[in-house]
């Protein structure tokens, strides 16, 4: 997997992830838990499923 998403792209699924987790514990929920996961790893390793979908890619390019 080649990384597609950049910096800020990342800190708001951070954030998304643990407001998902919040209210997963909040509302004793299973199905957001395990969306707040699945956005803390889309996060970590810099790679989303939808983007890599569309083609889209918002990671800047690297300097040779």
């Amino acid at each position: 997997m080649k990384s597609n998403m950049g910096t800020t792209d990342r800190v708001i699924r951070l954030v998304l992830a643990v407001l998902l987790l919040i209210y997963a514990y909040s509302q004793s929920s299973w199905l957001a838990f395990g969306g707040s996961l699945f956005t803390f790893y889309e996060a970590g390793a810099s790679w989303c499923v939808l983007y890599q979908l569309m083609g889209k890619n918002t990671c800047p390019l690297a300097k040779k």
